[in-house]
């Protein structure tokens, strides 16, 4: 049985390359058992929480756009790759704030620019850059969206450092470097839709 599971781990990206509609409801029932098992335990610092907070934000701002995408995406493929991001970060997301909740911290981050300059500032998107997704012309969209969501993926890794670097708590900081990994390989499929 572990064998078969491990197998079926392997092949999991290779299917969803392959797949040209995404098979939403499973992975979205198993990944929400597995964030409602997950606790982040009681030992955590100020860095947690503020990496926790800052990355609401940017868990928003992404199913912000990435809905825009669902919508307006003219490559099948990339249609794919965001309607599987918007699972995880939705997952993700919930998974975040309930660890904030649980701590009694709020899910809410300042987004005044000088309380994060210590930082190098709130890592993020725009609002009008986001907006601006809806109102480009179909034919660019593919290109307008690739560009602004790999900024915005980068920007996700960054922000992982905060708390993979000053963290405390085992959980986030485990989180911060399951970040890392999950966008660098988004990152390396929208480059690939990029150079079609």
């Amino acid at each position: 049985m572990r064998r078969r599971l491990v197998a079926v781990a392997l092949l999991a990206p290779f299917l969803l390359g392959a797949c040209s509609t995404p098979t939403a409801e499973p992975p979205r029932a198993t990944a929400d058992t597995a964030v409602a098992e997950i606790k982040a335990g009681e030992a955590y610092n100020d860095t947690d929480v503020m990496f926790l907070q800052m990355f609401v934000h940017h868990q928003r701002q992404a199913l912000q756009m990435t809905a825009t995408a669902v919508e307006r995406a003219q490559d099948p493929e990339l249609r794919t790759l965001v309607q599987a991001v918007q699972a995880t970060e939705s997952d993700e997301l919930s998974m975040i704030e309930g660890w904030l909740k649980g701590w009694g911290e709020s899910t809410e981050v300042d987004t005044a620019p000088n309380l994060h300059a210590h930082h190098g500032g709130l890592p993020g998107t725009g609002p009008a850059e986001i907006k601006a997704l809806t109102t480009v012309p179909d034919a660019e969209f593919d290109t307008a969206f690739l560009s602004l969501f790999l900024a915005h993926q980068h920007n996700a890794m960054e922000l992982a450092d905060i708390v993979t670097d000053g963290g405390k708590n085992a959980e986030t900081k485990s989180f911060g470097e399951r970040v890392k990994a999950s966008r660098q390989g988004e990152i390396q499929q929208m480059l690939k839709l990029m150079a079609k």
